[in-house]
This record gives structure tokens, C-alpha cells and sequence, in this order.
């Protein structure tokens, strides 16, 4: 593999992360089989025990769950048991009614995620974000010889210097976070991020290109980044189970069944073969933020919880823009019906903007444009056609006089649409 020679790629997976944080935040669940993904209600209750004078946690169980909450992600206890990331919540409740669920705190996952961040690149500055949770870092260039080693002598193996490098980077991100990470090093990105897997938590796994055959042709074809559910079914159906019979199949019976771009990405993936590059600079397409409620909400019943939750998505894209520096024309709502339905809706603005005020006033618009007859699963606010912030000057007054309060004009509820004719078509995927 003639990649193998001038790129030396690290998959960098924080293990488990949310649940790992919030076992940072209450210690005495080391070792429990925890989930995170409850509603506020699952907060634990606090309490002073008088005969000791200790505080005491309460925790909240699956036992007696009832909703349709998803499982964010599980510690590995409670993998051990059956239960992992986007299982519902009651389903997981039948398998192992005692583990503990706590509710997800994505502020406090952001905080930390920033941190493990910044300790990678303080060793590998070469460092692309793929996620709260996971990096890819480029070592190709990263010289960190040992005490006494030279300079020479390091590089007479350069993937084990690689090793080193990548066990300074799990020591630094434990320190700055106290959480443990898993690294997979590879000659590309795409067998990386399968190596990062193989020996979780707290691993650290070289595949070479002369290792594709033994490590990664056993596994289900489904490891391999871009082989999704239905293409993971079908493969199945075709009598395709692992990567190694995706290797052996011939490739123009690939694009047979799966098309031009996506069967022969399946050949080349199949074969180890990856020439993307590590992307240090990435400017978002978009920013939003959504929810799903535990129970269904009705735009008439439930108005007043509604609205408070399409503020507070409105005000945390806001935020999110401000912290990240953009500002945007496009803002767009989406909207998920009881029966899975999913609606969006965009309106494009004349001027730029991060102001939460401007995105409520102008979604609020963009939700008159859709029929309320039916409960609400889910509900999300986008912003896009995203600027740098500093690139754009002050709004002219009339972009701002749009907006004049987060709580007033059109929009501000949920309102009951006057249909005056055909819906507009639904253009975006949901």
C-alpha cells in the first residue's frame, strides 16, 4: 500500500464518553451498569444522611420505565448486558430493569470534549474534529523520541514512533479530562477509525496495510464507515457478511446492486484503500439543535411546552453560532409527526445573523408553514449558509427591526396554521 510509506493516521474515540463523564460526576456508579439518555426527571435526589452526615445520591433505574426514550450511550457494564447506544429505553428496561439512567447533560459533554481537544494538539497539532467524541489526528510529521533516543534511531520505525506518540496523547487527555480514550493507527482514515474499535476502552491498535487481511477482513462488513444499516441488510441478503467476502466480490457486481459510487466505494473500503486526507480546518455547512420529547406534545394541549423548548433551541443555536464565530441566512425548522413524518421548512433572510431573537421571530414563520393537526415527536431549528461572523459587517437597521423582541410578534407560539392552499413540497432530507 503505497500510503503506508508517507502517512501515519490516528483515530482518536474518547471510550464511552457521556456515560465516563458522568461517572467523573458520581464516582459511586464505577463499576454499575448505567445508561445515559432520561429526561430531567431522571436527575438523581440528593440528600443528607443525619446519622452520618454524608450526602446521599438516589438513582433513577429502568425499572417501570415508560416512554420512548433512545439509550445516548451505555457504560460497558451495561453493554456486558445486552443494552447499547440508540436502543429504546424500554426495550432495555425488559432486558435489565436495575441499571441506573441518568439524563443527558450535553453542556457538560461540550466542556469536556473541549478539553481532551486541546491536549491532542498541544502533542499532534494536525487534527481534524469528527465529533464531540472523536478526532482524527495526522502523526505522519509528529517527531516525539523518547529520553535518550535520537533523533535518527526514531525514525528507523516510524509506526513505532507512532505508538509512542499516540500513548503520550491517551496520557495527556487523561490528565486534562480523567478519561480514557482508544486509538487506532493506520496508513488512512478509514482503516484508523475501524482500529480505534478493536480494542476498547482504553486501547491502542496498529493495522499496517500488511495487516488488512488478518485484522480487518473477519469483521462484519458493517465496521467499514459508510456501510449503513440498509446497505448492511442488503450485503446480508447477498450473502455478503464480512469485509473479506466484500473484498472477494467482484466489483462490478457491486455496482451492480449498490451503484456507481457507492459499490465501488465498498471495493476500494474493502481493500484497506482510503486516500482522504486529514482535514484541519473544516468550515460547517450548518448549526442546529433538536429534540425528541418523551412523550408526544400537541401544538393546542401543550403550547405553552412548546414554545418554551422552540426558544430554548432558537437560543442555543444562538449561542452556538457566537461561540463558534459564524452567522447565517438560512433558518430552517424541522418537525417530526407521532407517525414519523418528518416536515422542514427554510426561510432565508436578507441579512446574516447569530441574534436568537431574529431566528425565533424568522422560525416562528417557517412553522405557520406547516400543519399542526397531529403531536409532535420531535422538533429542531437549523441555521445555515453560514459566514464568519467577522466577515461581516454590523446589520443594517432594517434587518434588525424584524426581531424586536425574543417574546413577541408572529411566531412566538404555536399557533394553528391558516392553510390557504398546497403545502410547499419538502425539499430536504430529514
Amino acid at each position: 500500500m503505497s500510503t503506508e510509506l508517507t502517512r501515519m493516521i490516528a483515530h482518536l474515540d474518547m471510550d464511552a464518553f457521556y456515560a465516563s463523564v458522568e461517572l467523573l460526576r458520581y464516582p459511586e456508579l464505577v463499576g454499575r451498569p448505567v445508561v445515559i439518555g432520561g429526561g430531567r426527571r431522571h436527575q438523581p435526589s440528593e440528600s443528607i444522611d443525619p446519622a452520618t452526615g454524608r450526602l446521599v445520591r438516589t438513582f433513577s433505574t429502568l425499572r417501570g420505565y415508560a416512554g420512548r426514550g433512545v439509550i445516548t450511550t451505555a457504560t460497558y457494564e451495561a453493554r456486558a448486558l445486552g443494552i447499547h447506544s440508540a436502543m429504546g429505553l424500554m426495550k432495555a428496561a425488559q432486558r435489565a430493569p436495575e441499571t441506573v439512567l441518568l439524563p443527558t447533560d450535553f453542556d457538560e459533554y461540550r466542556k469536556y470534549s473541549r478539553l481532551f481537544k486541546q491536549a491532542v494538539r498541544a502533542l499532534a497539532p494536525q487534527v481534524q474534529d469528527n465529533g464531540i467524541d472523536e478526532i482524527y489526528v495526522d502523526l505522519t510529521d509528529v517527531h516525539r523520541p523518547d529520553a535518550g533516543t535520537t533523533a535518527r534511531e526514531a525514525e528507523r520505525d516510524p509506526w513505532e514512533r507512532a505508538c509512542r506518540v499516540a500513548h503520550s496523547i491517551k496520557d495527556a487527555v487523561r490528565e486534562a479530562t480523567g478519561l480514557s480514550c482508544s486509538i487506532g493507527i493506520s496508513p488512512n482514515k478509514l482503516l484508523a477509525k475501524i482500529a480505534s474499535e478493536l480494542d476498547k476502552p482504553d486501547g491502542l491498535t496498529l493495522v499496517r496495510g500488511a495487516d488488512v487481511q488478518r485484522r480487518i477482513w473477519p469483521l462484519p462488513a458493517r465496521k467499514i464507515n459508510g456501510i449503513g444499516p440498509k446497505s448492511g441488510a442488503k450485503l446480508e441478503m447477498l450473502g455478503i457478511r464480512t469485509i473479506g467476502d466484500l473484498a472477494a466480490a467482484d466489483p462490478h457486481w457491486l455496482v451492480e446492486h449498490f451503484g456507481r459510487a457507492h459499490g465501488a466505494f465498498m471495493h476500494e473500503a474493502a481493500h484497506g484503500r482510503d486516500d482522504r486526507a486529514v482535514v484541519t480546518v473544516s468550515e460547517p455547512q450548518s448549526i442546529s439543535r433538536e429534540t425528541t420529547f418523551e412523550r408526544d406534545l400537541s401544538a393546542t394541549r401543550d403550547r405553552d411546552e412548546l414554545s418554551r423548548i422552540f426558544t430554548a433551541l432558537c437560543v442555543g443555536v444562538s449561542e452556538d453560532l457566537k461561540r463558534k464565530g459564524y452567522v447565517g441566512k438560512t433558518i430552517g425548522l424541522k418537525l417530526r409527526y407521532d407517525n414519523f413524518k418528518t416536515l422542514t421548512r427554510d426561510s432565508t433572510l436578507a441579512w446574516p445573523t447569530d441574534d436568537a431573537r431574529v431566528i425565533r421571530r424568522t422560525a416562528g414563520e417557517c412553522l405557520k408553514r406547516v400543519p399542526l393537526d397531529r403531536r409532535i415527536r420531535l422538533l429542531g431549528v437549523r441555521v445555515g449558509a453560514l459566514i464568519a461572523a467577522d466577515a461581516v459587517g454590523p446589520a443594517p437597521p432594517s434587518a434588525a427591526e424584524i426581531a424586536p423582541s425574543l417574546f413577541d410578534g408572529i411566531g412566538n407560539r404555536m399557533e394553528p396554521p391558516v392553510t390557504t392552499g398546497k403545502e410547499p413540497a419538502d425539499g430536504n432530507r430529514s
